[in-house]
């Protein structure tokens, strides 16, 4: 097996054009795995865990970039105000898979399982995609292409991910068989966004790539609209309302069956994780009010 082992993008990019089968891999923790199984056997590894340009948190104007290579940990300490996205890499494996793991990992992955992944798509992030041709941004949407599938082409790396900071507040959930180290059963990532006066609802692990639930959000902000929760946070929002947003969610989710969970299992999970996710919003926005 031949390791290639840049110090810059721009060696890297020109690494990947002249070997298009060569394995990306940074953190190592979802690659190494399918190493040790001898899942895959690649030829040639690309070893991009080095380059500074993907090692990056920068804020411009009102959205935040996220480099490739940043791991778990950095984005709980830099980006704390990011509560979906923080609460989310507190969850990943343990401390050391912390240390080493990274959102790029997760996006070339594309398991629907990956917990950063919801929050994306939450955010309605765009991924930043570099070959030595150029750069192109796609959605998260046509970027997961399916259950470990996207759309990297083969002499592309992935850069980084940006989005426009929400305004409102947000959470990720998920549940497994314990707290710590586990692959999520079902997630959901719920994000105010005070400014569209809407809520952005995403589901993991329930269906073959991240899913939206577009009749829960737009449930949901209607509720809010005739309480008057959105001119007032202090309003009253039914519990009957919330149950059924944590349905409306659990009605997105198109889950299978499984060694982890059964999708009626799944389905549950996302009621109550949505509905749990809602009254913490709810909870938050009074709070700021006082």
């Amino acid at each position: 097996m031949e390791v290639l082992r840049p110090s810059s993008l721009r060696e890297a990019l020109q690494m990947r054009a002249a070997h298009p089968e060569a394995l990306p891999i940074a953190g190592g923790t979802d690659v190494m795995v399918e190493l040790n199984f001898g899942r895959r056997r690649p030829e040639t590894i690309l070893d991009v865990s080095r380059l500074p340009e993907l090692q990056v948190i920068r804020r411009e104007g009102g959205t935040i970039f996220l480099g490739a290579g940043v791991p778990y940990t950095w984005i709980m300490r830099e980006l704390p105000d990011q509560v979906a996205l923080a609460q989310a890499s507190r969850t990943v494996g343990s401390p050391q898979i912390r240390n080493r793991g990274t959102v790029g990992g997760n996006l070339g992955t594309a398991s629907p399982a990956g917990d950063a992944l919801p929050v994306l798509a939450a955010y309605e992030a765009e991924v930043l995609l570099a070959s030595v041709t150029g750069t192109r941004r796609l959605s998260w949407r046509d970027f997961l292409r399916g259950p470990k599938r996207n759309a990297l082409a083969p002499d592309e790396l992935i850069v980084g991910v940006e989005w426009n900071v929400p305004q409102g507040p947000g959470s990720f959930s998920k549940i497994g068989t314990r707290n710590a180290m586990v692959i999520a059963i079902a997630s959901v990532c719920l994000q105010v966004d005070e400014t569209t006066r809407g809520l952005r609802v995403a589901l993991g692990s329930v269906g073959p790539t991240i899913l939206r639930a577009p009749e829960a959000e737009a449930f949901g902000a209607g509720v809010l609209d005739e309480a008057g929760a959105w001119a007032d946070p202090r309003a009253t929002v039914p519990q009957d309302a919330v149950m059924r947003f944590g349905e409306l969610t659990a009605a997105a989710a198109r889950p299978i069956d499984d060694v982890r969970g059964t999708a009626a299992y799944r389905r549950h999970g996302c009621a109550v994780l949505a509905s749990r996710a809602l009254t913490w919003a709810l909870a938050d926005r009074r709070a700021v009010a006082g």
